[in-house]
């Protein structure tokens, strides 16, 4: 017996990252950033059965949310919306380590909401059900007035501040959404003349192909405007983002 065990030895898979076999990956410092991204990308079916029904078992619903680690959330969320972007996640767990929430506040706040919550809403209807949530009666819409209004309006305040380079080694900050704050003129012209008096340049209002106003700002003032616009208009840092190499992150 030992002799057949010998001429037919068992193939044994090796993780790519860390060398040791699937099964034993999570024990390892790299698990989440490195062996668990490879394994879902070389065999989705292995990791589904190490990573995801082990976790089925548990029978307290606060166990199980405890369970649900932060490459998991983001795996569902990039699987759901950017799908071609998904080999990428070991790269942006390392760069957004200790700030996971406010990369998941800027990903809802730009693509929409986590997939469970999408799950949790569709099961709690029909089919009619949800296409009535889609269609909301004029009359609802009318009793949408006071103070309920107002929180409506602050919630879709969302502003973006982009630096551009220029010819000559010349920057630009553009700031987008400021019409999005409330008890701002819809022209813009006095927030440009703020930022011209704050940053002691020329700044200028430019409307865009889409209908909505810019700020261009001379200079590269990226994180002064930030913080200029927090204290001065009054608005929230979760809802001000900033521009990072393509990645909208949220200044506060």
């Amino acid at each position: 017996m030992d002799v057949l065990r010998a001429l037919n030895p068992k193939a044994v898979l090796y993780c790519a990252e860390c060398g040791m076999p699937p099964e034993f990956c999570e024990y390892g410092p790299d698990f989440e950033t490195h062996c668990s991204p490879w394994l879902l990308k070389f065999d989705s079916a292995l990791h589904a059965k190490l990573h995801s029904s082990a976790k089925g078992d548990a029978t307290d619903e606060e166990e199980e949310e405890d369970e649900i680690t932060v490459e998991q959330r983001l795996i569902a969320f990039y699987e759901h919306y950017m799908p071609e972007k998904i080999e990428g996640i070991g790269n942006i767990l390392q760069k957004y380590a200790g700030k996971e929430e406010q990369l998941f506040t800027a990903l809802v706040k730009k693509y929409g909401p986590e997939p469970a919550d999408l799950v949790d809403d569709d099961d709690e209807g029909d089919d009619d059900n949800a296409d009535g949530m889609k269609e909301l009666s004029l009359s609802d819409k009318k009793k949408r007035r006071g103070a309920g209004a107002k929180k409506g309006d602050a919630v879709d305040t969302r502003i973006i501040i982009q630096k551009v380079s220029r010819s000559r080694k010349k920057a630009t900050t553009i700031v987008t959404g400021m019409e999005t704050v409330p008890g701002v003129k819809p022209n813009l012209k006095d927030v440009s003349q703020a930022f011209s008096r704050r940053f002691a340049g020329s700044s200028s209002v430019k409307s865009t192909p889409k209908g909505t106003k810019e700020v261009i700002i001379q200079g590269d003032h990226t994180y002064d405007v930030a913080e200029f616009i927090v204290k001065q208009f009054k608005v929230d840092g979760c809802n001000v983002f900033l521009d990072d190499d393509g990645e909208f992150v949220p200044y506060e």
